[in-house]
Order: structure tokens, then C-alpha cells, then sequence
């Protein structure tokens, strides 16, 4: 799979996790790029997601910035 076709695949994996209302709740970076916690405030349901594309870590961080902007 080409790195674009990896991208997509995880930015539809957090646009799904945004749509069902599930909030980024922590991130750790590693060297195989950075695993996100999504919690849905209904219920307290945790999911977890590995990101590992560049353009995949600049997505998910600029949807944490709109996120602590609505607060």
C-alpha cells in the first residue's frame, strides 16, 4: 500500500471515530508514529488508533487544535 493510500485510510479512520462523537484524549508519540486515544463522552468508550503516516499525524493534530479551540 502506498504511503498516500495508508494516509486515507487513517484519516477516514478518525473522521469516523469524529462522527460518532468520540473526542481526542491522548496522544503518544513513538517511533512508529503516535497512538491516539479517542474517548466518547457518552458512556466512556476509549478506542485507540496507531497513526503512522507524517501526513496522518499533521491531520489528527490539527483536528486537537480545532477541538481545544471549541472549549
Amino acid at each position: 500500500m502506498s504511503e498516500y493510500q495508508q494516509f486515507l485510510n487513517e484519516r477516514d479512520k478518525i473522521d469516523f471515530l469524529i462522527e460518532k462523537g468520540y473526542r481526542i484524549n491522548a496522544v503518544n508519540e513513538h517511533l512508529n508514529g503516535a497512538t491516539v486515544d479517542f474517548l466518547h463522552p457518552k458512556g466512556n468508550v476509549t478506542e485507540t488508533l496507531l497513526i503512522g503516516t507524517p501526513n496522518g499525524r499533521k491531520y489528527f493534530s490539527s483536528l486537537l487544535i480545532k477541538q481545544n479551540q471549541r472549549k
